[in-house]
């Protein structure tokens, strides 16, 4: 965690005081993430990681140095959490008989209704 000079409000306290939080997180030489997940977490993260697999976060939303430095770490638990998440297997499945039978109906009588509306009888 490093901190350096943000932009925005806070007046000359902006000037003065290094309140943004940088966060470095070594998402590729991690012991503690699976495989699966650092595979994961190189797609969510996009351009916020280096070519050395390293997350990089900018945290410049408060004027605290504090409040941004929990910002960053709260993001970085986001994308460790969406990584995290297994998206589930879709069964495919087909419509019933009923269904189809029901559809079928509903187009003949739009058919008809849309038929009824020509003008057949033209001089």
């Amino acid at each position: 965690m490093t901190y350096i000079l943000a932009s925005g409000p806070g007046g000359q306290n902006v000037n003065k005081v290094a309140t943004a939080a940088q966060l470095r997180f070594d998402a590729r030489n991690s012991p503690s993430l699976p495989h699966r997940i650092k595979q994961k977490l190189v797609e969510i993260a996009g351009s916020r990681m280096t070519g050395d697999g390293v997350i990089v976060l900018t945290a410049r939303r408060f004027r605290s140095q504090i409040r941004n430095r929990e910002d960053a770490v709260a993001r970085l638990h986001d994308m460790i959490a969406q990584a995290s998440t297994v998206q589930t297997y879709r069964v495919p499945t087909r419509p019933s008989r009923g269904q189809r039978r029901r559809r079928m109906e509903n187009k003949q009588h739009r058919s008809r209704v849309k038929q009824g509306r020509s003008n057949r009888y033209t001089d």
